[in-house]
Order: C-alpha cells, then structure tokens, then sequence
C-alpha cells in the first residue's frame, strides 16, 4: 500500500484490484544484485522517482531472516511515483500522479556458482515473487474540496469533462504496469504473453533457469 491510505472517495484509483495484483515469480539460478540494479535503471529510465522526496532511493523496508543452514528470506518494497507527461497543472501541482508499489520476497536465496564463457560467477540460488501494484491520484480534486463554490462540480467534472481524459490516464498505466510486469518476465527468461511489451530488451539477463541451461 502506498504510504498514504488509498480511498476511492479521496481521489485514489487503484488500477488492479487489491486481490489480484500484478505477480511474476521465479525459483532457480539468478544474480539478485544485477537484477536489482537493473531494476533500478528501467524505473529510471519510465521516469519513476522516490514517493517522497523525488530522486531514485525507492527502497522503504528491507528485511531479512536467516536459516539455520544460512539461506535467507528477504522482504523489501520500493515506493515509487511520477508525473504522467501531457497533464495540466493546478495551483502549481499535476492534476495527476502515478503510483508504482514493488513487493520484494525471496525465500531460500543462496549463494551459486555459474560458469559463464569460461568465468566462474558467484549468484543465488532461490526463489523471488515480485508484487506490483500501481494508483492513480485525481490531484484535481483537492482544488474543487478547499473550495465552498466548487465542490458542488467537483463530480461533474471528474465523471463527465474529465472522464475521457481519466480513462486515458488509467489505460496508460494499466499498459505500462504490464510493460513492467513483462520487462520482468523477460530478465527472467520466463514466457510472456501479454500484449504490452517492450520489443527489444536493453539490459543483458544475469537468470539461468534450469529448462534453459547450456
């Protein structure tokens, strides 16, 4: 959940459902570190910045367990956000704000070994689900509630003369959150098969699952 409490009648929308969200999971031979900065550099590069104080430090929580044999389960989520380009400004502030929430598990992650183009390489070995979850904020809004005179328009405006525009918004991110999703799946070396893609991948895999293995 984004740090502040998302309410429908505030002006939050959540773009999936609170019971589905977007989910990519992955169990074998992977390089958690490459694969967390490579994260890092496709947000970077979507204009993503941190929720609070907008610069790329995303990560809110990290925690870790450690098991008796020395695997590690590991929590982490990153809070992120943007201004959706082509928006007018109210009083100075974007009329809307994408969301972007990354849930990070990983379970029995250890330390492998992989020999790549004759180079022995030190990863992990394990399992990471990645829950992502994305909002969008009617910034709007804000200015018709401070207002006595206004706020009797405030759903004709949101329903009726913004609603093509909103219903723009919500498809855009709803596609970009399946870019990210596939993006991902991608890095993993997994299937895709959705239609929001990226057509050419610009960050070299560091996965090594095990149906695709030299």
């Amino acid at each position: 959940m984004p740090k502040k409490k998302v309410d429908e009648k505030k002006g939050w929308i959540r773009i999936f459902p609170e019971f589905n969200p977007v989910r990519v999971k992955y169990k074998d031979i992977f390089d958690m570190k490459q694969f967390y900065e490579d994260l890092h550099e496709w947000t970077l590069e979507y204009g993503w910045k941190d929720y609070e104080e907008d610069l790329d430090r995303y990560e809110t929580y990290y925690g870790e367990r450690i098991a008796q044999g020395g695997a590690k389960e590991l929590w982490l989520i990153w809070r992120l956000q943007k201004t959706p380009a082509g928006v007018p400004t109210i009083a100075g502030k974007s009329s809307l704000t994408y969301y972007l929430d990354i849930y990070f598990h990983c379970i029995g992650l250890t330390t492998a070994e992989v020999v790549k183009e004759g180079r022995k390489m030190s990863v992990n070995k394990g399992e990471i689900e990645i829950t992502i979850e994305t909002f969008l904020e009617k910034n709007y809004e804000t200015g018709f509630d401070q207002s006595s005179m206004l706020k009797p328009f405030k759903d004709l405006f949101s329903k009726r003369l913004y609603h093509k525009v909103l219903e723009q918004r919500k498809k855009e991110l709803y596609q970009e959150t399946y870019v990210f999703q596939n993006w991902i799946k991608q890095w993993f070396k997994l299937k895709r098969y959705q239609p929001y893609e990226e057509t050419k991948g610009f960050f070299t895999s560091k996965a090594w699952p095990s149906h695709l293995r030299e």
